[in-house]
């Protein structure tokens, strides 16, 4: 798999700040005598955390398994409580002279481009973002591929005739999935006479829910609180970390809905594996992976185009249907299949505002 990333060198000078704290090593890392000789890969999450069980511990993994493909590798992360501190770590790792410095989250793309243009030597690079500048190379994801087969299985799956979807924020990374999954309900119905609805989301309006946070899971669960009372039996966060109040609740619901995880196989991820149908996999570990081991290896990382990943590369799927295997009815599987083969044959076209340009 290609894949596009963005680095940043550079000496900025790191000030006092309130607002965050210097990056610290939170990762147990090669140090000594032949610390010189390592390449060091660090990365800043967004306010998600480390264990926010997507997107940002997907990047994680990927820096873990570039460190066990090349030995000369060493890892760390900061993790940002506030958006105030996405500059504040990110010159830090400069100032602590990273080889590769990562970004996680579309949130982060202003801190990356600033940042990034003040260090113009300096290797970054960014997940779920493209802040066009030459030493920032950008990794995104064709989620809607495969959030429009998620859909499509939702309305199979519904005994309600209503599924819903809600939101961290209305940002591009999250309304991507949003987008695609209500275009798979809509190919269901097409396909199939019926009328099954989404709740939380109109593509044509991008209006719909959102907890605006992506941690507090006390929010998500309000929010599905809601669309399970109007109806919805099937239910997609895009949350990061505030959608396991969702996938709780639902497994504590004994079935009266299930859900739809986001990012990395939420069997792997949370503890809620009998309550999700699937995962929208966005595979952020692998483009990580890639582009960490290039990287070491002397490659220089283009920032265009870039890594876009797709169902056809396998930077986006679907996740194995897990506890559900036996309750997916096997004409519904193969129809979800067939769709993948459909899209990477541009039989099917799916369009999002949100899609990755490049």
């Amino acid at each position: 798999m290609r894949i596009a990333s963005a680095f940043v060198a550079g000496g900025l000078v790191l000030g006092a700040a309130a607002c965050g704290e210097a990056p610290e090593d939170d990762n147990n890392n090669a140090t000594g005598g032949n610390a010189a000789k390592k390449y060091s890969a660090c990365m800043v999450t967004d306010v998600g955390g480390i264990d926010d069980k997507s997107f940002n511990t997907s990047a994680w993994k990927g820096l873990e398994e570039a460190k066990k493909a090349n030995a000369n590798i060493e890892t760390k992360f900061v993790a940002s409580k506030a958006e105030a501190d996405y500059e504040v770590n990110l010159t830090g790792y400069v100032n602590q002279k990273c080889d590769f410095i990562l970004a996680v989250g579309g949130l982060m793309s202003d801190a990356t481009k600033k940042i990034a243009a003040a260090n113009p030597n300096q290797q970054f690079g960014i997940v779920d973002a493209d802040p066009a500048v030459g030493n920032v190379y950008p990794m995104q994801f064709d989620t809607a591929q495969a959030a429009f087969q998620a859909g499509y299985l939702a309305a199979g799956m519904s005994k309600t005739g209503k599924v819903g979807t809600y939101g961290g924020l209305p940002i591009p990374p999250v309304t991507i999935f949003m987008d695609g999954f209500a275009d798979g309900v809509a190919h269901y119905n097409k396909a199939k006479g019926k009328n099954v609805q989404v709740l939380g989301w109109n593509k044509a309006t991008q209006k719909g829910s959102f907890t605006n946070d992506f941690s507090k899971q006390d929010e998500g669960k309000k929010v599905s609180d809601t669309l399970v009372a109007q109806g919805a039996d099937v239910v997609m966060p895009v949350a990061g970390g505030a959608g396991l109040g969702t996938t709780a609740a639902a497994q504590a619901s004994g079935g009266k809905y299930s859900v739809v995880w986001v990012d990395i196989d939420g069997c792997e991820s949370t503890p809620n594996c009998s309550a999700l149908l699937t995962t929208v996999v966005k595979n952020i570990s692998d483009a990580v992976k890639e582009a960490v081991v290039k990287a070491a290896g002397g490659e220089k990382l283009q920032a265009a185009p870039g890594f876009v990943g797709n169902l056809a590369n396998n930077g986006v799927s679907i996740a194995p249907y897990h506890d559900f295997d036996s309750k997916v009815p096997a004409d519904l599987k193969a129809e979800v299949e067939k769709i993948k083969a459909d899209i990477a044959a541009g039989t099917i076209t799916i369009t999002s505002k949100a899609q990755p340009t490049k």
